[in-house]
C-alpha cells in the first residue's frame, strides 16, 4: 500500500489493507472455496424465496412479500463483503482503496439497518395479524405495505450517510492494516491521526440506535401478541398462532444475538478473532440459514419452493 510522505490527511492514504483472517496459502484457497460455496448458496436460497413469492399468486400477501423483500435485502447485504473477502483470499496484498472501503462501510452499515427496521415491520405485521385477525386486510392494506417497505430502505441508507461522510474526511496515519475481513469503524477509528471525541460521540450514539429501536418495538409487538394467544383457549389454536411466529423469532434472535454483542457501543474493543467469528456469523452465516429457517416451517412456502423447483 502506498502512503505519501505529504502531511497526514485522507487523501494522503490511497488505501488500506484488509488483513482477513491470515494463513498459509492452502488455507487461503480452501477458505476461498468455502465461503464461494456459502456465498452461491446464499444466493439461491434468498433468490428462490423471491422467485417463489413473485410466482405463487397464493403469497401474494404482505407477509410474503415482506418476506421477498427481506431476501432481496439479504442479497445485497452478504455482496456487501463476501466478493471482497474472496478477491483477498486469493489476493497477495489485500488491499482496498480508500473509497473502496468506505463504500463497502456505507453499504455494510446501511443494509444491516434496513434490516433491522425490516424485522421490525415483519413483526408488526404478525402482531396485526394474530391481534386484529378480523381487521388484518383492511389494517395491512397493498398501500401500508409498500410505504412501510419504502420507509425501511430510505431511513436505513440515509441513517448513515452523514457520519460516514464526516469519518471519511478525517486524517488516517500509520500502517492502514485493518485486522478485519471488512471496514469496520472499531479498527478505521483506531488509524486517525487525532482523536475527535465529538465525532466518536455521535457515532457512538447514532449506531446502536437502528438496533436498540427495531428491537424494542419487536419485543414489544411479540408481547403483546404472548398476551393474546394466552387468551386462546384451545391449545391448537395457540400452536397455530405461535407457529406462525417461530420463523422469524428465529432469525430474529440469531441476528441480534450477535450484532447487539457487536455494535452495542461502536468503540468498545473486543478481540480481533472473535470479533470476526461474531460478524462473520451475522453477515454471512445468517443470511444462508434464513432461507432455511423460513421454508422448513412455513408449509405454504414449502408447497410454493417446491412448485417452483420443478419448473
Amino acid at each position: 500500500m502506498k502512503i505519501s510522505n505529504t502531511p497526514n490527511t485522507s487523501s494522503a492514504i490511497t488505501g488500506f489493507i484488509l488483513l482477513g483472517f491470515p494463513c498459509p496459502r492452502e488455507g487461503q484457497i480452501l477458505l476461498f472455496v468455502l465461503f464461494s460455496a456459502v456465498y452461491l448458496l446464499t444466493l439461491m436460497g434468498n433468490g428462490s424465496i423471491i422467485c417463489a413469492v413473485r410466482w405463487d399468486q397464493r403469497l401474494h400477501t404482505p407477509m410474503y412479500i415482506l418476506l421477498a423483500n427481506f431476501s432481496f435485502l439479504e442479497i445485497w447485504y452478504v455482496t456487501s463483503t463476501v466478493p471482497n473477502m474472496l478477491a483477498n483470499f486469493l489476493s497477495d496484498n489485500k488491499f482496498i482503496s480508500f473509497s473502496g472501503c468506505f463504500l463497502q462501510f456505507y453499504f455494510f452499515f446501511s443494509l444491516g439497518s434496513t434490516e433491522c427496521f425490516f424485522l421490525a415491520i415483519m413483526a408488526f405485521d404478525r402482531y396485526l395479524a394474530i391481534c386484529w385477525p378480523l381487521r388484518y386486510p383492511t389494517l395491512m392494506t397493498g398501500r401500508l405495505c409498500a410505504n412501510l417497505i419504502i420507509s425501511c430502505w430510505v431511513f436505513g441508507f440515509l441513517w448513515f450517510l452523514i457520519p460516514i461522510i464526516i469519518i471519511s474526511q478525517m486524517s488516517f496515519c500509520g500502517s492502514g492494516i485493518i485486522d478485519h475481513f471488512l471496514c469496520d469503524p472499531g479498527p478505521l477509528l483506531a488509524l486517525t491521526c487525532e482523536k475527535v471525541p465529538v465525532i466518536e460521540l455521535v457515532f457512538s450514539t447514532l449506531s446502536p440506535l437502528p438496533l436498540i429501536i427495531p428491537f424494542l418495538f419487536i419485543m414489544g409487538s411479540y408481547a403483546l401478541v404472548l398476551r393474546a394467544v394466552l387468551k386462546v383457549p384451545l391449545a391448537a389454536g395457540r400452536k397455530k398462532a405461535f407457529s406462525t411466529c417461530g420463523s422469524h423469532l428465529t432469525v430474529v434472535s440469531l441476528f441480534y444475538g450477535s450484532v447487539l454483542v457487536m455494535y452495542g457501543s461502536p468503540t468498545s474493543e473486543h478481540e480481533a478473532g472473535m470479533q470476526k467469528i461474531v460478524t462473520l456469523f451475522y453477515s454471512v452465516v445468517t443470511p444462508l440459514l434464513n432461507p432455511v429457517i423460513y421454508s422448513l416451517r412455513n408449509k405454504d412456502m414449502k408447497k410454493a419452493l417446491q412448485k417452483f423447483l420443478r419448473l
